[in-house]
């Protein structure tokens, strides 16, 4: 994902070790429409996710971006999300909001990492003292899952460690996903370091889904050849790739595929893999063809083109 996020100093965070995550099944029932929610603010202005909740949308999860675990020896909070600590005061409408999209049946994930590198070098090498940050975050947040956007490189043994211990920690209703660039799943270029299809060998059967970034020159949603692609590979089944998206054609760089394109090229997946595992948007403020006023109407009419909403 492209990450817009300059991290700023705050307090440190106060966990509430007692609370336990919120309970969901390992993978949504159905296509999903994931939704990543990472610019909660615009020129000033609060943006809520419940639009995707207050209208038949269809979505099935949202993803709070960006959560940062931070050297413990710098000026900043050990977590943020974006350029603030999760508690900080200008999230508190947005944690009350996001119970209340949870308690619609969303599952609510943090996605870990992407652009602003660290979180997960530090969970490679200082796994001790990094990884209990992060799991009681999620508990104090009493978040569904975790999705991990590993953008920098990372060993195959230390993302399979932070599996491992996701999983030990929060049962196996907990949702563990992962965001490669599109061509990291058909053997090709990759950001992480690690090998995903070894990975996939390794952990499959922990890992929800792929939230799979076909933009960027790293896969296309103008047709289906990129998902084609992985799927010819044998390995990951459509049912675990969920096709990612840019919303907007300012979000993240390049390969925004306008909504009538898309809903052809979602469609024609739907016919080839009638299993598919659903389709992502980054990110969720300003999509089309909605735009800032009414940024639902994109998973409406993803979930229209799927099969889900009708």
């Amino acid at each position: 994902m492209k990450r817009r996020s300059v991290l700023l100093g705050a307090l440190a965070l106060t966990v509430a070790s007692g609370a336990a995550a919120t309970a969901a099944p390992r993978a949504a029932a159905g296509r999903r429409v994931v939704v990543y929610y990472q610019t909660q603010y615009t020129n000033g202005r609060y943006v809520s996710p419940l639009g995707l909740t207050r209208n038949k949308t269809g979505v099935t999860d949202v993803l709070v971006a960006a959560v940062h675990l931070n050297d413990l020896n710098g000026p900043y909070a050990p977590v943020h999300v974006n350029d603030d600590p999760p508690e900080a005061a200008k999230y508190d409408q947005m944690w009350r909001d996001l119970k209340e999209v949870q308690g619609q049946g969303v599952h609510v994930l943090a996605m870990v990492g992407g652009a602003a590198l660290g979180s997960f070098t530090r969970l490679d090498n200082e796994f001790d003292t990094y990884y209990p940050l992060l799991r009681d975050f999620i508990r104090r947040y009493g978040l569904d899952g975790v999705d991990l956007d590993v953008e920098e490189r990372m060993s195959l043994a230390g993302i399979e460690r932070v599996i491992d211990a996701l999983r030990a920690d929060f049962g196996p209703g907990f949702l563990i996903t992962l965001a490669p660039v599109g061509s990291a799943l058909s053997g090709g270029g990759n950001l992480s370091g690690f090998d995903y299809e070894r990975l996939y060998r390794d952990r499959g059967d922990d890992i929800a889904w792929f939230n799979a970034q076909f933009y960027n020159g790293w896969g296309s949603m103008t047709s289906t050849s990129s998902y084609d692609a992985v799927v010819r590979r044998g390995l990951i089944p459509a049912s675990k790739v969920v096709a990612g998206t840019l919303t907007d054609p300012s979000n993240g760089g390049s390969g925004y595929v306008a909504p009538t394109r898309l809903k052809s090229t979602i469609r024609s997946l739907v016919a080839k893999y009638p299993d598919m595992g659903g389709v992502m948007g980054w990110e969720y403020f300003n999509s089309q063809p909605g735009g800032t006023a009414q940024p639902w109407q994109w998973a409406a009419e993803v979930s229209s083109a799927l099969g889900r909403v009708r």
